[in-house]
């Protein structure tokens, strides 16, 4: 293992873990040994590791990931880091200590990221643009890289396209809008009537306020629909497709009922499932470079106050990014 530069004294870490599915309280902050990188990874120390839907059903018991974790508890939650290699295995060449990377790491039974150090392969990094700090890195690898997936590989979005994107506001949302605006799309976003200007800003061509409008009364022959909603919302947002349009929805509980629907209608809808790609993170870090693509917190939390991060989360009232500050 090849050691930092500078002299690392610590040799115990603060993580979050829990030990049974439950609610908000099941989270615990535990102390224990700094891990050691194995072949092919790296430490990192975490300066920010981004809060994602994912982390608070997972933490209930709900969706795929928590039966992928639920016969190895206690976990340490968190797919999302932004920090400053420490150390490498012998065999890794990619990275060096000092380097500023991020990642979707540990997906989906690994985890790990709600720690002050993370073991990671060092396939899973990509290394952060300097005009980004790493708190605002550690919000962006899986919320960008579900946009990213979504907009390009499943619906193949185009130049010249119009889109509607559900949630234009939110975590990946906020992503969405900037990446299907970079493409040159004709973006359509629904949020509440609060993040109209925070939306504006960003530079979307039209705004629907969920709460008093009906967005299949609002749009028709669209080429595609994000949702990221589920449920009812997915489904009647199927009336806004044109008769070539094709519907990508996010929360894997409604996927099956609103494919379904569309089937009924004759029209086209997928799920999708988001995985790392650090090629996607580098095209995401490159745009983030040129000024292109911004990434907004909306709050940061200290370790310690977790739970009161989860409380806000399963909210789903976040504008942009929540994440917790490790250091």
């Amino acid at each position: 293992m090849v050691n930092p530069e500078e002299s690392n004294t610590e040799t115990t870490m603060r993580h979050i873990s829990y030990d049974r599915f439950g609610e908000r309280d099941v989270l615990q902050v535990k102390t224990s040994d700094i891990p050691q990188p194995g072949a092919g990874q790296v430490l990192v120390r975490v300066h920010g590791a981004g809060l994602n839907p994912i982390d608070w059903k997972t933490r209930k018991g709900l969706g795929f990931a928590a039966r992928q974790i639920e016969n190895s508890l206690p976990w340490t939650p968190g797919y999302d880091v932004a920090g400053e290699v420490v150390a490498v295995a012998d065999d890794v060449t990619t990275l060096a200590p000092g380097d500023r990377v991020m990642g979707m790491i540990g997906f989906p039974e690994g985890g790990g990221g709600y720690a002050n150090y993370a073991v990671a392969g060092a396939d899973e990094f990509a290394i952060v643009p300097e005009e980004l700090d790493l708190l605002a890195a550690g919000a962006l690898p899986l919320a960008a890289l579900t946009a990213w997936q979504a907009l390009f590989e499943v619906a193949k979005l185009e130049s010249g396209q119009k889109i509607l994107i559900h949630a234009g506001a939110g975590g990946v949302g906020h992503f969405a809008v900037q990446f299907a605006l970079e493409r040159g799309a004709h973006v359509v976003a629904t949020a509440s009537a609060s993040n109209r200007d925070f939306l504006a800003e960003l530079g979307v061509h039209e705004v629907i306020d969920y709460r008093t409008t009906d967005v299949a009364e609002e749009c028709y022959g669209l080429d595609v629909v994000l949702d990221l909603v589920g449920g009812e919302e997915g489904k009647r947002s199927l009336h806004t497709l044109g008769e070539h349009g094709v519907l990508v929805t996010i929360p894997t509980v409604t996927a099956d009922e609103i494919i379904s629907a569309a089937e009924n209608m004759g029209l086209r809808a997928h799920g999708m499932t988001v995985r790392p790609d650090v090629f996607h993170l580098d095209e995401i870090a490159e745009l983030i470079e040129d000024g292109d693509v911004r990434v907004h917190l909306d709050q940061v939390f200290p370790l310690d106050q977790v739970v009161h991060a989860h409380e806000l989360l399963e909210g789903g009232h976040v504008r942009g990014k929540l994440v917790l500050d490790c250091r």
